[in-house]
């Protein structure tokens, strides 16, 4: 019986919003939940430390710690079920990739039983599928929830004081020049990473018994292969390594610049303490969003080679009634 083709979209998030789009909202009303309490802990630690410096009713400090520990458990909650959904989404999409997969698959191998669908088939269910899945759960609402801690803390650090605000600013300020270009260094090196591995899959599964020339092609690819590995390795751990060194120049600022307010009586001492903890939260949001676009460039590189082969074959797929069943997508009745 004849099955309907069920084209993938070649931009990553047609599909992302395809397969997820009412799950995508519900992340982003979580998301926006957990970032708006990021600096809720920074306030309370604040005044914490200036009441214990006042000598103020020890009572009082007792009552903000609980405050403390209430705020840091709601917000640990919150990210706890957000990471289980997006799970569950990024799992939910895998399915539905690995579904096409095995459709072309069947198709190609009745059409062309040749090495090249099978070793492409292969190398897309068992690397491709796995790492774009991933990314779907949290395609769009990592980017919202790092942005949105980074504008917060940002925010707060501004409302503290805008001199030692100015400092950290300034240092940050290099971390957007190197990082975009480091950073597509890196993409260009994993896409031809992802095209390299394919060609390697499809010579692996091609013959049974290799040639002298066949050996000789796929140990050029493994070196290939190695030689890109380590330069995203070195291009990776060298941009965190800069990272660091402008957050502990941001730390740096903070004492010289809030010792001296505190020294002449312009700064509470707490406003140091929940300045030096906010800095110190800047880096782990905005790390994350050097690898969320890092992993953004990448899955759309292998969503695009994936999207593309089956494709190639989507108007000639014919299944049995079961088939039919298997291969229905999760999110959508027709991708668009």
């Amino acid at each position: 019986m004849p099955l309907v083709a069920y084209r993938l979209p070649n931009n990553i998030f047609r599909y992302v919003l395809s397969v997820s789009w009412r799950h995508q909202i519900a992340l982003v009303s979580l998301t926006v939940f957990t970032f708006l309490l990021e600096i809720v802990p920074l306030e309370i630690q604040r005044r914490v430390v200036n009441n214990l410096v006042k000598e103020r009713p020890f009572q009082l400090v007792i009552i903000l710690c609980a405050a403390y520990a209430s705020a840091v458990l709601v917000q640990g909650a919150t990210k706890l079920g957000l990471n289980v959904y997006r799970s569950w989404v990024g799992e939910n999409s895998k399915r539905d990739l690995r579904r096409h997969v095995i459709a072309y698959l069947r198709i190609a191998r009745a059409n062309s039983p040749g090495p090249e669908a099978r070793g492409v088939g292969t190398t897309m269910i068992v690397s491709e599928v796995e790492p774009i899945g991933n990314f779907v759960g949290a395609s769009i609402s990592e980017p919202l929830l790092q942005g949105g801690i980074l504008l917060s803390v940002l925010g707060y650090i501004l409302h503290l004081d805008r001199w030692m605000a100015a400092a950290a600013s300034a240092i940050f300020v290099p971390q957007l020049v190197f990082v975009p270009l480091m950073q597509q260094a890196i993409n260009r090196r994993a896409g031809a990473r992802v095209w390299v591995l394919r060609q390697l899959g499809i010579s692996t599964v091609g013959t049974r018994v290799a040639s002298v020339e066949q050996e000789t092609s796929d140990a050029k690819r493994i070196d290939r292969v190695l030689q890109l590995d380590m330069g995203i390795f070195k291009l990776k751990f060298s941009m965190n390594f800069l990272m660091n060194i402008c957050n502990h120049l941001q730390v740096i600022a903070a004492l010289l610049i809030g010792g001296w307010m505190v020294h002449t009586d312009q700064l509470e001492m707490g406003g140091v303490v929940a300045f030096i903890s906010a800095v110190g939260r800047l880096n782990d949001p905005w790390g994350d969003l050097v690898n969320y676009f890092r992993d953004l460039n990448v899955s759309q590189v292998r969503f695009g080679l994936v999207a593309d082969r089956i494709n190639q074959l989507g108007d000639r797929w014919t299944a049995s009634p079961i088939d039919r069943e298997l291969e229905q997508p999760i999110g959508a009745d027709v991708y668009s």
